[in-house]
Protein backbone atom coordinates (compact mmCIF):
# COMPACT_ATOMS: atom_id res chain seq x y z
CA UNK A 1 0.00 0.00 0.00
CA UNK A 2 2.81 2.40 0.83
CA UNK A 3 4.31 1.66 -2.58
CA UNK A 4 1.02 2.59 -4.26
CA UNK A 5 0.83 5.87 -2.31
CA UNK A 6 4.41 6.71 -3.21
CA UNK A 7 3.80 5.99 -6.89
CA UNK A 8 0.71 8.20 -6.80
CA UNK A 9 2.68 10.95 -5.08
CA UNK A 10 5.29 10.88 -7.80
CA UNK A 11 2.60 11.72 -10.36
CA UNK A 12 1.17 14.75 -8.59
CA UNK A 13 1.80 18.44 -9.13
CA UNK A 14 2.25 19.05 -5.44
CA UNK A 15 4.75 21.37 -3.79
CA UNK A 16 6.48 18.42 -2.12
CA UNK A 17 9.72 17.78 -3.97
CA UNK A 18 9.84 14.67 -6.14
CA UNK A 19 12.99 12.81 -7.22
CA UNK A 20 14.09 14.00 -10.66
CA UNK A 21 13.72 10.63 -12.36
CA UNK A 22 10.20 10.16 -11.04
CA UNK A 23 9.19 13.66 -12.09
CA UNK A 24 10.47 13.07 -15.61
CA UNK A 25 8.60 9.79 -15.83
CA UNK A 26 5.39 11.46 -14.70
CA UNK A 27 5.81 14.27 -17.19
CA UNK A 28 6.35 11.79 -20.01
CA UNK A 29 2.86 10.37 -19.65
CA UNK A 30 -0.46 12.18 -19.83
CA UNK A 31 -2.55 11.29 -16.78
CA UNK A 32 -6.17 12.42 -16.29
CA UNK A 33 -6.73 14.82 -13.38
CA UNK A 34 -8.84 12.33 -11.43
CA UNK A 35 -6.02 9.80 -11.53
CA UNK A 36 -3.22 12.32 -10.98
CA UNK A 37 -4.56 13.71 -7.69
CA UNK A 38 -2.27 12.62 -4.87
CA UNK A 39 -4.25 11.18 -1.92
CA UNK A 40 -1.73 12.74 0.47
CA UNK A 41 -2.57 16.16 -0.98
CA UNK A 42 -6.26 15.42 -0.45
CA UNK A 43 -5.55 14.65 3.20
CA UNK A 44 -3.56 17.88 3.56
CA UNK A 45 -6.37 19.85 1.95
CA UNK A 46 -8.89 18.22 4.27
CA UNK A 47 -6.66 19.06 7.20
CA UNK A 48 -6.52 22.66 5.98
CA UNK A 49 -10.32 22.78 5.81
CA UNK A 50 -10.67 21.56 9.40
CA UNK A 51 -7.99 24.03 10.54
CA UNK A 52 -9.74 26.93 8.80
CA UNK A 53 -13.20 26.16 10.21
CA UNK A 54 -11.98 25.53 13.74
CA UNK A 55 -9.80 28.62 14.00
CA UNK A 56 -12.36 30.82 12.29
CA UNK A 57 -14.66 30.10 15.24
CA UNK A 58 -11.94 31.23 17.66
CA UNK A 59 -11.18 34.39 15.66
CA UNK A 60 -14.87 35.38 15.45
CA UNK A 61 -15.42 34.67 19.15
CA UNK A 62 -12.46 36.75 20.31
CA UNK A 63 -13.00 39.70 17.99
CA UNK A 64 -16.77 39.71 18.57
CA UNK A 65 -16.48 39.83 22.38
CA UNK A 66 -15.39 43.14 23.97
CA UNK A 67 -14.56 41.28 27.20
CA UNK A 68 -11.75 39.36 25.47
CA UNK A 69 -9.25 42.20 25.10
CA UNK A 70 -6.67 41.20 27.68
CA UNK A 71 -3.12 40.43 26.43
CA UNK A 72 -3.67 36.69 26.84
CA UNK A 73 -6.70 36.71 24.52
CA UNK A 74 -4.94 38.96 22.01
CA UNK A 75 -2.15 36.39 21.76
CA UNK A 76 -4.63 33.51 21.45
CA UNK A 77 -6.31 35.51 18.69
CA UNK A 78 -2.95 35.91 16.96
CA UNK A 79 -2.44 32.14 17.15
CA UNK A 80 -5.90 31.51 15.72
CA UNK A 81 -5.35 33.98 12.84
CA UNK A 82 -2.01 32.35 12.01
CA UNK A 83 -3.53 28.86 12.02
CA UNK A 84 -6.49 30.10 9.99
CA UNK A 85 -4.14 31.46 7.33
CA UNK A 86 -2.20 28.18 7.40
CA UNK A 87 -5.39 26.25 6.74
CA UNK A 88 -6.34 28.58 3.91
CA UNK A 89 -2.82 28.21 2.52
CA UNK A 90 -3.15 24.43 2.40
CA UNK A 91 -6.49 24.70 0.59
CA UNK A 92 -5.24 27.30 -1.89
CA UNK A 93 -2.07 25.30 -2.53
CA UNK A 94 -4.12 22.21 -3.39
CA UNK A 95 -6.30 24.26 -5.74
CA UNK A 96 -3.37 25.90 -7.51
CA UNK A 97 -1.38 22.66 -7.73
CA UNK A 98 -4.06 20.91 -9.77
CA UNK A 99 -5.98 23.74 -11.43
CA UNK A 100 -3.46 26.54 -11.96
CA UNK A 101 -0.01 25.29 -12.94
CA UNK A 102 1.97 28.47 -12.31
CA UNK A 103 5.38 28.91 -10.71
CA UNK A 104 4.36 32.34 -9.43
CA UNK A 105 1.25 30.90 -7.78
CA UNK A 106 3.34 28.14 -6.23
CA UNK A 107 5.78 30.68 -4.78
CA UNK A 108 2.98 32.78 -3.32
CA UNK A 109 1.14 29.85 -1.75
CA UNK A 110 4.30 28.31 -0.30
CA UNK A 111 5.24 31.74 1.03
CA UNK A 112 1.80 32.04 2.66
CA UNK A 113 2.16 28.61 4.28
CA UNK A 114 5.67 29.36 5.55
CA UNK A 115 4.61 32.75 6.94
CA UNK A 116 1.45 31.43 8.61
CA UNK A 117 3.04 28.37 10.22
CA UNK A 118 5.96 30.54 11.37
CA UNK A 119 3.49 33.00 12.91
CA UNK A 120 1.69 30.08 14.57
CA UNK A 121 4.87 28.78 16.20
CA UNK A 122 5.96 32.29 17.18
CA UNK A 123 2.50 32.93 18.68
CA UNK A 124 2.90 29.79 20.78
CA UNK A 125 6.22 31.16 21.94
CA UNK A 126 4.59 34.50 22.79
CA UNK A 127 1.81 32.75 24.74
CA UNK A 128 4.45 30.86 26.72
CA UNK A 129 6.26 34.10 27.55
CA UNK A 130 2.97 35.74 28.55
CA UNK A 131 2.07 32.85 30.85
CA UNK A 132 5.48 32.99 32.47
CA UNK A 133 5.21 36.75 33.04
CA UNK A 134 1.67 36.45 34.41
CA UNK A 135 2.94 34.06 37.10
CA UNK A 136 6.39 35.52 37.79
CA UNK A 137 5.18 39.16 37.87
CA UNK A 138 1.68 38.48 39.17
CA UNK A 139 1.36 41.78 41.07
CA UNK A 140 2.33 44.03 38.16
CA UNK A 141 1.09 41.90 35.27
CA UNK A 142 -2.20 43.80 34.78
CA UNK A 143 -0.62 47.07 33.73
CA UNK A 144 -0.13 49.17 30.63
CA UNK A 145 3.43 47.90 30.39
CA UNK A 146 2.15 44.37 29.80
CA UNK A 147 -0.21 45.56 27.07
CA UNK A 148 2.60 47.46 25.36
CA UNK A 149 4.95 44.49 25.59
CA UNK A 150 2.25 42.20 24.13
CA UNK A 151 1.75 44.39 21.07
CA UNK A 152 5.51 44.68 20.60
CA UNK A 153 5.72 40.87 20.58
CA UNK A 154 2.91 40.72 18.02
CA UNK A 155 4.58 43.24 15.73
CA UNK A 156 7.92 41.43 15.93
CA UNK A 157 6.55 37.91 15.44
CA UNK A 158 4.33 38.85 12.50
CA UNK A 159 7.08 40.96 10.95
CA UNK A 160 9.57 38.10 11.14
CA UNK A 161 7.00 35.59 9.86
CA UNK A 162 6.05 37.75 6.88
CA UNK A 163 9.73 38.21 6.00
CA UNK A 164 10.23 34.44 6.09
CA UNK A 165 7.26 33.98 3.79
CA UNK A 166 8.46 36.64 1.36
CA UNK A 167 11.95 35.16 0.96
CA UNK A 168 10.93 32.45 -1.58
CA UNK A 169 8.94 35.00 -3.59
CA UNK A 170 11.80 37.49 -3.92
CA UNK A 171 14.31 34.92 -5.12
CA UNK A 172 15.41 32.60 -2.33
CA UNK A 173 14.09 29.49 -4.07
CA UNK A 174 15.36 26.54 -6.08
CA UNK A 175 13.43 27.06 -9.32
CA UNK A 176 16.60 27.82 -11.27
CA UNK A 177 18.74 25.12 -9.64
CA UNK A 178 16.84 21.99 -8.66
CA UNK A 179 19.89 20.50 -6.96
CA UNK A 180 19.47 23.05 -4.14
CA UNK A 181 15.85 22.07 -3.46
CA UNK A 182 14.72 20.86 -0.07
CA UNK A 183 11.94 18.39 0.66
CA UNK A 184 9.52 21.30 0.16
CA UNK A 185 9.77 22.76 -3.31
CA UNK A 186 10.56 25.58 -4.10
CA UNK A 187 12.30 26.17 -0.76
CA UNK A 188 16.06 25.68 -0.79
CA UNK A 189 17.85 23.30 1.52
CA UNK A 190 19.53 26.24 3.31
CA UNK A 191 16.19 27.99 3.77
CA UNK A 192 14.54 24.95 5.34
CA UNK A 193 17.63 24.23 7.47
CA UNK A 194 17.51 27.78 8.86
CA UNK A 195 13.82 27.40 9.67
CA UNK A 196 14.43 24.04 11.35
CA UNK A 197 17.29 25.31 13.50
CA UNK A 198 15.18 28.33 14.51
CA UNK A 199 12.38 25.99 15.53
CA UNK A 200 14.72 23.88 17.66
CA UNK A 201 16.02 27.00 19.42
CA UNK A 202 12.48 28.20 20.09
CA UNK A 203 11.49 24.78 21.39
CA UNK A 204 14.45 24.79 23.76
CA UNK A 205 13.42 28.22 25.05
CA UNK A 206 9.80 27.11 25.47
CA UNK A 207 10.97 24.04 27.36
CA UNK A 208 13.03 26.19 29.73
CA UNK A 209 10.10 28.57 30.30
CA UNK A 210 7.67 25.73 30.97
CA UNK A 211 10.08 24.24 33.51
CA UNK A 212 10.08 27.61 35.30
CA UNK A 213 6.28 27.78 35.04
CA UNK A 214 6.03 24.31 36.60
CA UNK A 215 8.16 25.46 39.53
CA UNK A 216 5.99 28.55 40.04
CA UNK A 217 2.76 26.52 39.80
CA UNK A 218 4.02 24.02 42.36
CA UNK A 219 5.05 26.84 44.71
CA UNK A 220 1.68 28.63 44.31
CA UNK A 221 -0.26 25.41 44.87
CA UNK A 222 1.74 24.73 48.04
CA UNK A 223 1.09 28.25 49.35
CA UNK A 224 -2.65 27.98 48.67
CA UNK A 225 -2.74 24.59 50.37
CA UNK A 226 -1.12 26.05 53.48
CA UNK A 227 -3.44 29.08 53.55
CA UNK A 228 -6.59 26.97 53.30
CA UNK A 229 -5.27 24.11 55.44
CA UNK A 230 -5.75 21.62 52.64
CA UNK A 231 -4.67 18.06 53.08
CA UNK A 232 -1.39 17.03 51.48
CA UNK A 233 -3.34 14.81 49.08
CA UNK A 234 -5.31 17.79 47.76
CA UNK A 235 -2.10 19.76 47.27
CA UNK A 236 -0.56 16.81 45.42
CA UNK A 237 -3.58 16.41 43.10
CA UNK A 238 -3.70 20.11 42.26
CA UNK A 239 0.00 20.29 41.54
CA UNK A 240 -0.03 17.12 39.48
CA UNK A 241 -2.91 18.46 37.39
CA UNK A 242 -1.04 21.68 36.65
CA UNK A 243 2.18 19.92 35.72
CA UNK A 244 0.28 17.38 33.60
CA UNK A 245 -1.41 20.20 31.69
CA UNK A 246 1.94 21.80 30.90
CA UNK A 247 3.39 18.43 29.87
CA UNK A 248 0.48 17.85 27.48
CA UNK A 249 0.91 21.30 25.93
CA UNK A 250 4.63 20.93 25.33
CA UNK A 251 4.46 17.24 24.44
CA UNK A 252 1.78 17.83 21.82
CA UNK A 253 3.79 20.64 20.26
CA UNK A 254 6.94 18.51 20.09
CA UNK A 255 5.14 15.42 18.78
CA UNK A 256 3.56 17.42 15.95
CA UNK A 257 6.55 19.42 14.76
CA UNK A 258 9.70 17.54 15.79
CA UNK A 259 9.51 14.71 13.18
CA UNK A 260 9.16 17.16 10.28
CA UNK A 261 11.86 19.46 11.66
CA UNK A 262 14.42 16.68 12.06
CA UNK A 263 13.53 15.22 8.67
CA UNK A 264 14.06 18.59 6.97
CA UNK A 265 17.57 18.75 8.43
CA UNK A 266 18.67 15.35 7.13
CA UNK A 267 16.73 15.00 3.86
CA UNK A 268 16.69 16.71 0.48
CA UNK A 269 14.65 16.61 -2.73
CA UNK A 270 16.03 13.18 -3.69
CA UNK A 271 14.28 11.47 -0.77
CA UNK A 272 10.92 9.70 -1.44
CA UNK A 273 8.05 12.15 -1.09
CA UNK A 274 6.05 9.77 1.08
CA UNK A 275 8.41 10.50 3.99
CA UNK A 276 7.80 14.23 3.59
CA UNK A 277 4.04 13.76 3.65
CA UNK A 278 4.23 11.38 6.62
CA UNK A 279 6.10 13.98 8.71
CA UNK A 280 4.38 17.09 7.37
CA UNK A 281 0.85 15.90 8.08
CA UNK A 282 1.34 15.65 11.88
CA UNK A 283 2.75 19.19 11.82
CA UNK A 284 -0.55 20.44 10.39
CA UNK A 285 -2.40 18.64 13.18
CA UNK A 286 -0.83 21.06 15.64
CA UNK A 287 -3.00 23.81 14.15
CA UNK A 288 -6.04 21.60 14.72
CA UNK A 289 -5.11 20.93 18.33
CA UNK A 290 -4.16 24.53 19.21
CA UNK A 291 -7.76 25.85 19.50
CA UNK A 292 -8.64 22.96 21.80
CA UNK A 293 -5.69 23.58 24.12
CA UNK A 294 -5.51 27.37 24.12
CA UNK A 295 -9.05 28.56 23.31
CA UNK A 296 -11.87 26.09 23.91
CA UNK A 297 -10.51 25.09 27.33
CA UNK A 298 -10.48 28.73 28.47
CA UNK A 299 -13.41 29.63 30.68
CA UNK A 300 -13.83 33.19 29.37
CA UNK A 301 -13.80 32.06 25.73
CA UNK A 302 -16.31 29.33 26.59
CA UNK A 303 -18.63 31.98 28.05
CA UNK A 304 -18.27 34.22 24.99
CA UNK A 305 -18.88 31.30 22.64
CA UNK A 306 -22.04 30.27 24.49
CA UNK A 307 -23.31 33.86 24.41
CA UNK A 308 -22.75 34.07 20.66
CA UNK A 309 -24.36 30.69 19.96
CA UNK A 310 -27.40 30.72 22.24
CA UNK A 311 -27.30 33.93 24.26
CA UNK A 312 -26.82 32.15 27.59
CA UNK A 313 -24.11 30.66 29.77
CA UNK A 314 -24.53 27.18 31.33
CA UNK A 315 -24.40 27.24 35.15
CA UNK A 316 -21.55 24.72 35.28
CA UNK A 317 -19.32 27.13 33.30
CA UNK A 318 -20.56 30.25 35.08
CA UNK A 319 -19.88 28.89 38.57
CA UNK A 320 -16.67 27.05 37.85
CA UNK A 321 -13.72 28.49 39.79
CA UNK A 322 -10.25 28.91 38.39
CA UNK A 323 -7.66 26.67 40.02
CA UNK A 324 -3.87 27.02 40.27
CA UNK A 325 -3.53 24.32 37.62
CA UNK A 326 -5.26 26.45 34.97
CA UNK A 327 -2.08 27.80 33.41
Amino acid sequence: MNEDLQNTANKSGSWVSQPAENTSAAAASVVPLSEAVNPWDIVLCTSGTVISCENAIVVVTIFHSPSLRAPMFVLIGSLAVADLLAGIGLIVNFTFAYLLHSEAAKLVTVGLIVASFSASICSLMAITIDRYLSLYYALTYNSERTVTFTYIMLIVLWGVSICLGVLPVIGWNCLKDESTCSVIKPLTKNNVAALSVSFLLMFALMLQLYIQICKIVMRHAHQIALQHHFLATSHYVTTRKGVSTLAIILGTFAACWMPFTVYCLIADYTYPSIYTYATLLPATYNSIINPVIYAFRNQEIQKALWLICCGCIPPNILLRARSPSDV
